[in-house]
């Protein structure tokens, strides 16, 4: 990449491009289009690399010691069941004007700053995840800056500013943010040319937390941190051996029957496949919005809780419910649930997940040709994987379905594999498009089973 256009830009120029098999598919929630637009060579062999285990590194910040390590300029660490970080004292005072309301208000602020983490692996890409709740008359900012390959510095770069309502600032990412080596697309900081070999070779996270000034209101942060990636370009990758034959039960949603509600949050249901799966899997952990959380949904509706979770995963820059860390975010406002944005190198690392009881959801995109029974083509697109059958296929939860009841589907495992995992591939047109490289976002909850902590572990998730 080259340039900071808004991802939804990006986004909507692959799908336009795709337009001849992706009349029937969901609205756009996935990655940049990294690839170039030239055709690459037939002889794809190099290509066909596997997933090494040196391609991703996960770095979180949750436990007391974490936060008492870090940089602090007026917040304090705060011990127990859940450790957090929190506003103590006011470093200084802003005035923030909302770029989608115009209204200038101004608050209070704290900040820490994570110590200088050098991934196992120098990275093309780095996207963070944070959890935390955010009281009315609160909201935070998250803010990534990194050392180059070559000894130069990057600017700091804002990965988002967050709150789980909506009514004292308005979610959002911020585009236009680049220094010419990188960039940040929506939710996602990136090497412009990886071709170059530049890399990331080491990176700190800010947290900036507002409050009312006066007030002695903070938000509560449990967990920061990042996935760093090298992943590279290819259009196939190696077919994994099956190893289990196993389903978990999991709510079945369809974005598909929301179609033309609350059109304020990029067009209604037609584009809600991420706040759609993310919603699945808090209700599989047992969690799910109130009565009195759902009272502004029509009650007309089915699914209320799908039109709550589409409010309130909304990026107003993005204009979409499809930014990875909002709707982790999202997930970890219901008690007692981590939420993550990472990238899997494998099916068998999926595997093992469901086998411990977690379901992953992914991001993917395909022409309609490419995945068999899906029915459509999509640019970017978010499902639920809860299991495997006996032949190793994946058990989908996919919310581009007419009917709760028809979300439950069997993709061929040899299709769905490379689909998810690639990083390139070619749209109805010919032209190379962007794959997301195995982005999957992962939730579970505090108190986990033993086994799920191993699972969770083995990832560098815990």
């Amino acid at each position: 990449m080259t340039s900071s256009t808004p991802r939804r830009t990006v986004l909507a120029a692959a799908l336009a491009a795709a337009a001849g098999t992706a009349a029937a598919g969901p609205a756009l929630a996935s990655a940049p289009d990294r690839a170039s637009d030239d055709r690459a060579s037939d002889d794809r062999a190099s290509d066909d690399r596997a997933p090494a285990a040196g391609l991703v590194d996960n770095r979180f910040w949750s436990s007391y010691t974490d936060w008492r390590c870090g940089t602090t300029a007026g917040t304090r660490a705060v011990a127990g069941y859940r450790p957090g970080l929190v506003l103590d004292a006011p470093a200084g005072r802003l005035d923030y004007t909302d770029p989608h309301t115009g209204r200038t208000s101004a608050w209070e602020y704290a900040s820490w700053t994570s110590p200088v983490h050098t991934p196992a692996v120098p990275a093309t890409e780095v996207i963070a995840s944070w959890n935390a709740e955010t009281p009315p008359g609160t909201w935070l900012q998250v803010e990534l800056s990194g050392t180059y390959s070559d000894g130069a510095t990057t600017p700091w770069y804002v990965l988002g500013r967050w709150a789980s309502g909506d009514e004292d600032i308005r979610r959002t990412s911020v585009d236009d943010q680049g220094d010419g080596r990188s960039a940040v697309w929506t939710d996602t900081f990136a090497i412009d040319d990886a071709a170059s070999g530049l890399r990331l070779s080491s990176y700190r996270l800010r947290l900036t937390l507002y409050r009312t000034p006066g007030s002695d209101l903070t938000p509560t942060v449990w967990r920061l941190g990042a996935m760093a990636s090298d992943i590279p370009d290819r259009f196939t990758v190696p077919a994994s051996e099956p190893g289990l034959d196993h389903e978990l039960t999991v709510p079945r949603y369809s974005q598909n029957i929301h179609v033309g509600q609350y059109p304020e949050y990029d067009n209604g249901g037609e584009a809600w496949c991420s706040p759609t799966s993310s919603q699945m899997i808090v209700e599989y952990w047992g969690r799910r919005p109130s009565a009195e959380q759902l009272a502004w949904v029509d009650p007309a509706f089915a699914d209320p809780q799908v039109c709550h979770a589409a409010r309130f995963t909304y990026d107003h820059q993005y204009q979409g419910c499809g930014n990875w860390p909002f709707n982790a975010a999202y997930a970890a406002t219901y008690p007692d649930m981590n939420a993550v944005v990472t990238r899997l190198r494998s099916l068998t690392e999926l595997e093992s997940l469901v086998a411990a009881g977690i379901p992953a959801i992914t991001s993917q995109s395909f022409r309609k040709d490419e995945l068999t029974g899906a029915g459509y083509g999509t640019s970017g697109h978010l499902m639920t994987v809860i299991g495997f059958t006996a032949d190793g296929d994946i058990i989908a939860n996919d919310p581009a379905s007419p009917s709760d009841e028809a979300v439950r589907r069997v993709y061929r495992r040899r299709e769905w594999e490379n689909i998810w995992l690639r990083t390139k591939r070619y749209d109805a047109n010919g032209k190379v498009r962007g794959g997301t490289g195995g982005v999957c976002y992962i939730f579970w909850p505090v108190k986990s089973a033993p086994s799920q902590h191993r699972a969770l572990q083995a990832l560098g998730l815990v």
